[in-house]
């Protein structure tokens, strides 16, 4: 309300751009009046990720404007022509992305990490290799840094999302580089379709931790368990 008494540096208009109003919460019923009659020549665009969490009395007063996230392919073909990256591995980025082209340019980043090797030793340590070997890979997991580990559970989370649906529409159907297709087939050998869905739920929550700072070693070393407990059936939802 402050900023909307200054004057316009070049425009006649004044534009106020407000990021994620789902979360103004009660405080947000301030601005009811502002927006139902906003001073002349000022327009308000909320940008927001959930229409549902908005309050009701602000979203009556709004014009709704959906805009869905960017295809795999229209990704695929910025990162092809934008960013000079080869098709195979614009289409892997992309893949795992799911619609966010930001997320793409910063998979980008470490795009030589072998996420594939990683999951692999992570999987021989947690069901085959015992506590010291499990011990030893969450060291390593814990010293990746932020960024690194929330990309490496996307790219299980993305392997384990195509292991679906191999299962459910074939892998001829199923566009992938051979490697990763073989991969994700076995993945469906370890677990079924519950026990996997249960695991992309966790990776999920070990995210959003990650990106609020939890310390990667315990967040890793309680992930190892809970994919020992799931995909050996012990339990498939473990207490919080």
């Amino acid at each position: 309300m402050r900023r909307l008494n200054l004057k316009s540096f070049e425009s006649g208009y004044k534009i106020l751009i407000i990021w994620m109003p789902e979360y103004l919460r009660k405080e947000g019923n301030k601005l009811l009046k502002l927006i139902e009659e906003p001073p002349a020549n000022t327009l308000f665009i909320l940008v927001a990720e959930n229409e549902e969490q908005i309050l009701p009395t602000i979203l009556s007063r709004c014009q709704l404007v959906k805009i869905p996230s960017p295809e795999t392919s229209e990704i695929e073909q910025a990162l092809i022509t934008r960013a000079n990256i080869e098709p195979a591995k614009a289409r892997q980025t992309a893949s795992i992305a799911e619609g966010n082209y930001r997320e793409a340019l910063q998979l980008l980043q470490h795009s030589e990490e072998d996420w594939q090797s990683l999951l692999r030793d992570w999987l021989n340590a947690a069901l085959k290799g015992g506590p010291a070997a499990q011990l030893k890979w969450i060291d390593e997991a814990g010293k990746l840094g932020r960024e690194k580990q929330k990309q490496f559970l996307r790219y299980f989370n993305h392997l384990l999302e195509q292991s679906i649906r191999i299962r459910i529409m074939g892998p001829a159907n199923v566009t992938l580089p051979e490697n990763e297709k073989d991969f994700a087939q076995r993945l469906n050998k370890i677990a079924s379709v519950s026990q996997q869905q249960v695991i992309i739920e966790e990776l999920d929550k070990a995210s959003y931790f990650i990106e609020r700072n939890a310390n990667g070693k315990m967040l890793f070393h309680a992930l190892t368990i809970k994919l020992c407990h799931i995909i050996q059936d012990k339990t498939l939802i473990l207490a919080e």
